[in-house]
Formats: C-alpha cells, sequence, structure tokens
C-alpha cells in the first residue's frame, strides 16, 4: 500500500508540473486585456522629434502588440511640465516620456552616451553599430542599466541628424566660438565652454525671442528642427558639420509599468526598436536638408567648416569633454572607453 502510495503521489506531481508547464506555456502571447499608456515627451508637436519620432513609434508598437498597448500622446505641459516629464515617467505619474535623459531634466549621465557624444560619430549607422549592433561595443546596454536603477526601460530610439550652432555671428574656424553667448544644455554647454564661449541655460520656448533682443547670440539645436522653431527668422548662419553629428533622442517607459505587460507585449515592443530606429533617422535626416534649405531661402547661410577646423576641434572635444562626460559615473567612464575604441577601429580616431 506504501509503494502505491509512493507512486501515486509522484504521477500527481508529474501532472502538476506538466500543467503548471502547459499553463505558463499558454500564457505567452496576445492577452485578453487592453493596456493604455499616458505618453508625455518634454516637448510638443512643434518639434520634430514629435511627427519624425514618436508618432511612428506609438503607430509600431500599437501594431504590433495587436492593439493589446495603446498609447494616448499628450504635449508637454498637459500633465507636467517638459522639465519635470522624465522624473515624472520614473515615479509612474506618467508612463512614457521622450527626450533626451541628459538634458532638460533628464538627470541621468549616462543619457549623454544615448544622446550622442560631441564630435562623435558622423551618423546613425555607426550609432547603431557602437551602442547595440556589435557585441564587442553595446554601450546601449550601460545607458539601459542606468534606466533600470531609476525605475526606467529604454523602449525607442532615433537619430535626429546633427545638433548644430546657430548664430547670428559667423563662425569660420574654431577660435570664432570664443564669447559667444549661446543657448545650450547639459553636453552642449560642456561643449560650447571648452570652445571659449558662453554658455547660457533657457527653456525652448524662450529662444527666438533672447536672440532677436540680442540676449544671446544664437542656439545649438537639432538641424532638422529650427524651421519648425522659426529661427531662420532670427539667425543668419548654420554651422556644419555640428558639435554632435548624430544627436540621439530616447523613449522611456516607468519600470513597474513595463513590467505590468506580459513577456509577449514585450518582445513585440522591443521587436521595433531597431525598425523605428531607422525608420524615424530617415525621416529626420530628410528634415535637415528641408530645414537648410529653409534657411537659405529665408537668406542665411551654411558655412562647412574645412576638415582641419573640424579635427581642431574634435581634438579639443575629446581632450576637455569627453573627460568631463566620463567623470560623471562609471558606466559613463565605460561608455567612453568602448566609444574611443570603436572609434579607433572605425579610422575615426
Amino acid at each position: 500500500m506504501k509503494k502505491i502510495s509512493i507512486q501515486l503521489f509522484a504521477v500527481l506531481i508529474t501532472m502538476t508540473l506538466l500543467q503548471g508547464a502547459a499553463i505558463a506555456k499558454e500564457k505567452y502571447g496576445k492577452p485578453d486585456k487592453v493596456t493604455k499608456w499616458v505618453f508625455q515627451p518634454c516637448f510638443d508637436s512643434s518639434d520634430a522629434g514629435w511627427n519624425s519620432g514618436i508618432v511612428p513609434w506609438i503607430k509600431a508598437v500599437e501594431k504590433a502588440t495587436e492593439g493589446t498597448v495603446k498609447i494616448k500622446l499628450e504635449p508637454a505641459g498637459a500633465i507636467t511640465s517638459g522639465s519635470e516629464a522624465f522624473g515624472a515617467a520614473a515615479a509612474g505619474m506618467i508612463d512614457v516620456y521622450a527626450g533626451w535623459g541628459s538634458i532638460y531634466g533628464g538627470d541621468m549621465p549616462e543619457g549623454m552616451l544615448a544622446f550622442g557624444l560631441p564630435m562623435g560619430v558622423k551618423n546613425y549607422h555607426d550609432a547603431w553599430e557602437v551602442m547595440w549592433g556589435d557585441p564587442k561595443y553595446r554601450v546601449g546596454d550601460l545607458v539601459q542599466k542606468a534606466a533600470n536603477a531609476r525605475n526606467l526601460q529604454w523602449i525607442g530610439w532615433t537619430c535626429q541628424g546633427p545638433n548644430a550652432a546657430f548664430t547670428k555671428k559667423p563662425i569660420r574656424k574654431m577660435e570664432d566660438f570664443a564669447g559667444l553667448k549661446m543657448r545650450a544644455g547639459g553636453p552642449q554647454a560642456l561643449f560650447h565652454k571648452a570652445m571659449g564661449g558662453a554658455p547660457v541655460s533657457m527653456g525652448g520656448g524662450d529662444i527666438y525671442t533672447a536672440i532677436k533682443l540680442g540676449t544671446i547670440d544664437g542656439t545649438y539645436w537639432d538641424t532638422g528642427g529650427i524651421d519648425d522653431m522659426a529661427f531662420q527668422e532670427v539667425i543668419k548662419y548654420a554651422i556644419m558639420p555640428g558639435w554632435c553629428q548624430a544627436q540621439h533622442q530616447e523613449t522611456y517607459v516607468n519600470l513597474d509599468k513595463w513590467k505590468a505587460l506580459n513577456q509577449w507585449q514585450r518582445d513585440k515592443i522591443m521587436s521595433v526598436f531597431k525598425s523605428t530606429y531607422f525608420e524615424t533617422s530617415k525621416l529626420h535626416a530628410d528634415g535637415v536638408e528641408e530645414a537648410l534649405e529653409i534657411l537659405k531661402k529665408a537668406g542665411g547661410e551654411v558655412i562647412t567648416l574645412p576638415p582641419k577646423e573640424v579635427d581642431k576641434i574634435r581634438a579639443r572635444t575629446i581632450e576637455k569633454v569627453w573627460p568631463q562626460i566620463a567623470a560623471k559615473s562609471k558606466a559613463n567612464a565605460e561608455g567612453i572607453k568602448l566609444w574611443k575604441q570603436f572609434m579607433k577601429d572605425k579610422g575615426q580616431l
């Protein structure tokens, strides 16, 4: 009798494990319920990142999750200010945030690695390779770890093209940056100060008036977005190839909201990370050419610095700015090391 009881018990245990495995397997797939997220970036629909960045990403996510994740997009100020949106997403006040984790209230030094290093890679293809594409580098993993530590999950990325100086005064050599009062934040400010300029912090909505009144000499901005801000009306020069030739914008979701999804939904969302990156980066690249044409038609001039000057600026940036970024966290230091190695391997350093 005892032997039969043991055998019966073993059979019951086996059946329970098999049933549990079957149930677990059944749970992977499209859920019955719909999850609704509120998405507020740190900007509104006037920013190039709206239609060329987050709107295509939202459409891709809703399609990939077969409608089980619905996202309501709100402009900055609808729920919280743009400067507070990053922290609001971490706290769960909003579900999704887009912007720059290193600037404008970002409070995440590792966001500088995702934003793009000053005088770093020249295009979004190389940016993808160093951040995610080549397992030798995978700088993106450092940023993801930092985001998780802040109760966020990094789930979207787009290259906005070159971030450059747009000024009322011509800059034809490195020394011409000296003394210029430029609106600059985060890594922009580090770069401008290293060039001998005077960075000025102010909200995006105040830049146009400040340039017009002469309070500042110009601004750093993503090139494809200057016409959205009507900067061509108040500045005269665009200085290319830009201090950051591949500026990026990140999208984060509250980590608790991320974990509340099932694995199928999380996999589906991450499956469009790469495809939307290249789709939206191409949209931004097209916008760069259009914006520069608008500037020229308004009487402005696009100044392309000669290679010799670009090399001088890059050398000073690597000497003065990269160490400051590396000093902000251990992850940044590791990221700078990997980024340098990538550029050396590519013959860019």
